[in-house]
């Protein structure tokens, strides 16, 4: 039957193309060609057709038969229960969606704090005294040596403004300002630590307080000095490149309404009041602005300023002073077992009003600050808690310290031709200097506990960046935080019960 139907094809086409020879010849030349090319195409164009039919058909049995191979696949797959697949905690798996089991983690640490805390209470009763704090700060409430010291520090900040004007002026060379501001910033740190030292109505909180705002003073003038250097070096070349500078931001960073200043017009009290409230420590001549202040913003930082003050005074009294004067005896006996237990439990409260502090100082202070003065660069922190490395989280925890390291301290250091270790360990020394200047003068006391932990933090980065890589060295960081705090506070509070109350009881 297919081949007779291929034959009466075949035979329909030759008569058609018999007919389109006999009407060609019976026409003008140009017509019967043009005859002869249209009975070509007409041909070749059934022979497609015909063509394109066997294929139709040839891929409509194909189909067939592959609907068939699906439906006996889907059969078997029907009575599958089985495929290739990786468990869910293999590595391998691509699984990672650990939702649940963080919120177990949230969910058994409530619980066993909870614990922690009801058999707190029930041992050792209610100790929050809120009135206790005052003395904490005040050991005479009508000497208020602290205040007073930082009411003095108004005169480093009117010298360091006073010595750049006469900079700008020329009326002091290069050489004579630059004495000046190091004889300036040098007392800053020796003047108050001797009163710390010899004024007995000063207490330890109160001269915590004290040393750290003159800390920040220090950092803050040593980088107005720097900026200001660098504009009068700049100028000197060529006054178009003051605008590009390091100290100078372009156009792009503020508004219409903000307008901005150029050196030697930043040299103002307003100017310098300004960066001395920023909530950074390197000074600029424009800072970023932001378009308003947000007073709903401003609120909830100052609502949660004064909830974290609170907890946190709280806590300190009924869990942490508890369980440090419980250690006293252990770490006289140099009872070891004693003496672990007791570091671990003081690593919790620890750690958790450390983790307090930090959202109470980075997150809602200084952002308080920030939207008061409409500073505009909010990063005070990064993702430190992410850090699989220790240095990582040097970098990230404290972004104000960080910059004025790396702009003035670090940088320097590598254009004056120290190698990048020489300069990594130089800027922890500065940090180990300050860590222990602002415990052991308020004590009263030098046992280099904080200098050596920060010191010790290069072996520690060195090992953790070459041995621990990814979640082992995220937790190796952690273990640091929550181990090596509690260390040195009992040292410090061991230390100074023995050279204060011990020699009293005696």
């Amino acid at each position: 039957m297919g081949d007779a139907d291929i034959i009466g094809t075949f035979s329909r086409k030759r008569r058609a193309t018999f007919a389109a020879a006999r009407a060609a010849s019976s026409l003008p030349l140009t017509v019967k060609s043009a005859a002869a090319c249209q009975s070509s195409v007409t041909a070749d164009i059934t022979g497609d057709d015909g063509q394109s039919r066997r294929d139709r058909s040839l891929e409509t049995v194909l189909n067939a038969k592959t609907e068939k191979r699906k439906r006996r696949n889907d059969i078997s797959d029907r009575l599958s229960c089985h495929k290739t697949q990786e468990s869910l905690l293999t590595s391998t798996s691509g699984y990672n969606n650990y939702r649940g089991i963080l919120n177990w983690c949230v969910v058994m640490l409530v619980l066993s704090n909870a614990r922690l805390f009801l058999e707190n209470l029930l041992r050792y009763g209610i100790l929050v005294d809120p009135i206790q704090v005052i003395s904490l700060f005040l050991k005479d409430p009508y000497s208020w040596p602290a205040a007073c010291l930082v009411i003095v520090s108004n005169v480093f900040i009117l010298v360091a403004l006073y010595t750049e004007r006469q900079l700008s002026k020329g009326s002091l060379s290069e050489g004579k300002g630059f004495l000046l501001h190091c004889i300036n910033i040098a007392v800053m740190l020796t003047f108050p630590a001797a009163v710390v030292l010899l004024v007995p109505s000063m207490t330890p909180v109160g001269g915590v307080f004290a040393l750290s705002s003159y800390t920040i003073l220090f950092l803050k003038l040593y980088s107005y000095k720097d900026v200001n250097m660098w504009c009068r070096e700049l100028s000197t070349i060529k006054a178009k490149k003051l605008a590009r500078s390091l100290s100078c931001p372009s156009e792009q960073h503020f508004n219409g309404g903000d307008q901005r200043v150029s050196y030697p017009g930043n040299l103002t009290i307003r100017d310098m009041y300004y960066f001395v409230f920023a909530p950074t420590l390197c000074y600029e001549l424009n800072f970023p602005r932001s378009p308003k202040i947000r007073l709903s913003f401003l609120l909830r930082r100052l609502c949660e300023m004064l909830f974290f003050t609170q907890l946190l005074v709280a806590l300190t009294q009924q869990w942490m002073i508890p369980i440090i004067q419980s250690s006293m005896k252990p770490l006289e006996d140099m009872d070891l077992s004693r003496m672990t237990e007791r570091l671990l439990r003081l690593a919790v409260p620890n750690h958790l009003l450390w983790l307090m502090f930090f959202y109470w100082f980075f997150h809602s202070s200084m952002n308080f600050t920030a939207e008061l003065l409409r500073f505009g660069d909010r990063q005070f922190y990064k993702d430190w808690w992410n850090s699989e490395s220790v240095t990582y989280f040097w970098q990230n925890w404290n972004i104000p310290v960080h910059k004025w390291c790396l702009r003035h301290f670090y940088k320097p250091l590598l254009r004056r031709g120290f190698s990048k270790k020489v300069s990594q360990s130089a800027v922890f020394f500065l940090s180990a200097f300050f860590h222990e200047y602002l415990v052991s003068v308020p004590l009263r006391m030098f046992r280099l506990w904080a200098f050596m932990g920060m010191m010790l933090q290069l072996p520690l980065a060195w090992f953790v960046g070459n041995f621990l890589r990814g979640n082992y060295g995220n937790a190796a960081v952690w273990i640091t935080l929550i181990i090596g705090q509690p260390f040195a506070v009992l040292m410090y509070v061991h230390d100074y019960y023995v050279l204060h109350y011990r020699q009293e009881a005696a």
